[in-house]
């Protein structure tokens, strides 16, 4: 296949030009097998701390290391052709320093080929996402509930509810913007709110459990399948596989059992002797 023909991954610029266009398509993956499946449909493909509590069973994404996200990142990247991939930049690798966060960043960019990272916080961040971008680093922004901020936040509860806490969250989604952030994921914010600010910022809004009026929608993948035990109640589930997938192994385990599981003799003929 000639490089003219080859398909294009979409980029960072080209995300940012959906603003207030066709609305963005975007999910959770963490493997090549999902990641192929995901790419089909979506425009953006994001590789989230999740995975620690998909994969791993933590409790909060505060455990997720560094080196995780890159191992989960490059499979996406193996996995996937025209998404563009962006991986989350975990709790502990970008707090500490603007310097701390670019090499941080460039780790997954180079270690991974991923087109973009994410990282949580606007205000306290702006000053970081605008040393990442000015080198290179395409950055996508996350307001509203910054689930790596469960300790102090206390709960995952849902921002925004009182009009009085507005004035800080629109400041972040502004600061995300200024600072040359290409989108940011609105998370758990109350629909009025975060249609305001899709309103008012000139950068693409990916809503999770936000307004349907943000320029785009993201989901994790695992809850939106009906794989997670335990799901937000904003979350619509578009399929119940993990009812299926334990019919699917209780079925095998009974074959097993009762010794009519197939084995090599159903599949090799033996070669006859003398």
């Amino acid at each position: 296949m000639s490089v003219q023909s080859a398909i294009k991954r979409k980029t960072a610029p080209e995300i940012l030009a959906r603003k207030r266009g066709e609305p963005i398509v975007m999910l959770t993956s963490y493997h090549a097998h999902t990641a192929a499946l995901v790419d089909r449909h979506c425009d953006v493909i994001l590789v989230g701390d999740s995975l620690g509590n998909v994969m791993h069973g933590f409790e909060t994404t505060v455990p997720v290391t560094l080196d995780m996200m890159i191992l989960q990142g490059s499979a996406v990247m193996r996995g996937s052709r025209q998404a563009l991939v962006v991986v989350d930049m975990p709790f502990g690798s970008y707090e500490a320093s603007r310097e701390q966060a670019f090499h941080s960043a460039a780790r997954i960019l180079k270690e991974t080929g991923c087109g973009a990272v994410k990282l949580e916080g606007g205000v306290r961040m702006a000053e970081t996402i605008a040393f990442l971008t000015e080198r290179g680093i395409p950055v996508m922004g996350h307001i509203g509930l910054t689930p790596q901020s469960i300790n102090t936040l206390g709960s995952f509860r849902a921002q925004g509810r009182e009009e009085a806490g507005w004035a800080a969250i629109e400041k972040d989604a502004r600061a995300v913007s200024d600072a040359g952030g290409f989108s940011v994921v609105v998370e758990a914010v109350a629909e009025p709110l975060a249609r305001k600010i899709t309103q008012d910022v000139p950068i693409p809004t990916i809503g999770i459990g936000a307004s349907a009026a943000c320029d785009g929608q993201v989901l994790v993948l695992e809850d939106m399948l009906g794989l997670s035990p335990r799901t937000p109640k904003f979350v619509r589930r578009y399929g119940e596989l993990g009812p299926a997938i334990e019919q699917a192994i209780e079925g095998y385990a009974r074959d097993v059992r009762s010794r009519a599981f197939p084995g090599p003799e159903h599949v090799y003929e033996m070669k006859k002797t003398g």
